[in-house]
């Protein structure tokens, strides 16, 4: 039998010096001193010259395991809502054994302190109310915090359903708009649109949907500035090794590259002095 030598409180554990060196599973070499919470001390009633078998030493350390990873645990999650996946990670950094993980995190899900289900509708419910995410990336994203791509899926469906998707993606785009419309002709903007939505975990088919439901119209005015703008860059940089027909096919080439109508380019073409470059 091992007994304790001498038992002292400190800060947060209580320090155990044992009669003889005892070795576990855990551990490299044998150790006469073990540091325990308070919960332990408790529950088994350690007093100086308590004896105690190597099994009942050894079910001691598990249980003070378990309870110092509580603790820990019931910390991590006092600041915000954790996964299952985080809490684990987190046990495991601060060195409690698997078996003890699991026991914990079965121990907080009973008492509705860790619910994966509930952390995953809250994350959708915050991404729908603020209009920044479609469902791709939020699946993305919550698989990345561990949790299962089953719970997400059924979480997407109840909370983010299509009528709400296009609800999203029209807020975004009307964003996309306010940014972009003055830089970008109308077939350019709506490429914007699209890449825009899709880029933020929305399908295709609801970013079309979202687009069409603006009614994007021309401004004729400003896409002759914004034609003639990108007039001047292009024939800057094409005139320096092309003129006449040639620099004219570059500049047409590069224009419609951008989106602009072709019967617009050819008048504006015809229009510019090509002298002054």
């Amino acid at each position: 039998m091992i007994k304790i030598k001498e038992i002292t409180k400190l800060k947060k554990l209580y320090k155990v010096i044992l009669t003889e060196p005892f070795s576990y599973k855990d551990w490299e070499e044998a150790k006469d001193k073990i540091y325990v919470c308070e919960d332990t001390v408790v529950k088994y009633m350690l007093t100086r010259d308590k004896a105690f078998s190597t099994a009942e030493l050894e079910q001691l350390l598990a249980f003070d395991n378990f309870a110092q990873g509580k603790s820990l645990a019931l910390y991590f999650i006092s600041f915000k809502a954790r996964t299952s996946s985080e809490v684990k990670k987190y046990l495991s950094d601060h060195n409690i054994q698997p078996i003890q993980i699991e026991a914990i995190i079965d121990s907080l899900t009973k008492n509705g302190l860790l619910n994966d289900r509930a952390y995953i509708e809250s994350y959708i419910q915050g991404k729908v109310r603020t209009a920044s995410a479609g469902p791709y990336q939020i699946k993305q994203k919550l698989h990345l915090k561990g949790l299962d791509l089953q719970l997400i899926d059924e979480g997407i469906a109840q909370v983010f359903n299509e009528e709400k998707q296009i609800d999203v993606a029209v807020a975004l785009a009307e964003k996309i708009v306010h940014q972009k419309a003055s830089r970008h002709t109308l077939q350019q903007l709506k490429q914007k649109i699209i890449q825009g939505l899709t880029a933020k975990g929305f399908s295709y088919a609801i970013s079309a949907i979202a687009l069409e439901s603006l009614e994007l119209e021309v401004d004729e005015e400003n896409e002759l500035e914004l034609l003639y703008t990108e007039l001047d860059k292009s024939a800057r940089k094409y005139s320096r090794k092309y003129e006449g027909y040639e620099l004219k096919q570059r500049i047409t080439q590069a224009l419609a590259r951008k989106g602009f109508d072709f019967s617009d380019i050819s008048s504006a073409i015809r229009d510019y002095d090509f002298e002054e470059e």
